[in-house]
């Protein structure tokens, strides 16, 4: 069941996106305002650029610490390099990406670079749950099935 379930089954698609143009203090705020870890960088037709990050954050504090801002738009920040993922990447393969890198949310992006959604951490764990809630009746009627093949003393925990 959860072999079925893909990235556009539960992406959100209601997101907090920022101008690359948009100066980096007000991005930084704007993160803080509304407790997010990160948002995407898209320019004129929701086309994805990147995504701007508290790790971004960090390099804007630290290069305003040691120097002067070489720039003060989020696009000069912004991480360009960011995995992305297609609408139909399967559960599993999101849960094996996010176990294997850094990253705690996925923007989910069209063939033609244009941002469909984000999915994070949770929202995998959410489907996940959701996925195995619609298969309980199966894992019921597997133990059923075994309990008929086995006495309660000989199953093999109590």
């Amino acid at each position: 069941m959860m072999q079925t379930v893909s990235a556009q089954d539960f992406m959100v698609t209601r997101l907090t996106t920022l101008p690359p143009e948009m100066d980096v203090h007000d991005a930084i705020r704007l993160l803080l305002r509304h407790r997010i870890s990160g948002a995407p960088v898209v320019g004129p037709g929701n086309q994805y650029l990147g995504v701007f990050t508290e790790r971004c954050c960090m390099q804007v504090i630290l290069d305003a610490a040691y120097e002067q801002l070489p720039s003060n738009h989020v696009g000069a920040f912004m991480d360009t390099n960011a995995m992305t993922i297609p609408p139909d990447t399967q559960l599993l393969s999101i849960a094996q990406a996010f176990l294997l890198t850094s990253y705690r949310r996925l923007s989910v992006v069209d063939e033609n670079g244009i941002l469909l959604g984000n999915v994070s951490r949770r929202d995998v764990l959410n489907a996940a749950v959701d996925s195995l809630k619609k298969a309980a009746p199966a894992r019921e009627s597997n133990l059923l099935y075994l309990s008929a093949l086995m006495s309660r003393e000989e199953a093999p925990m109590a």
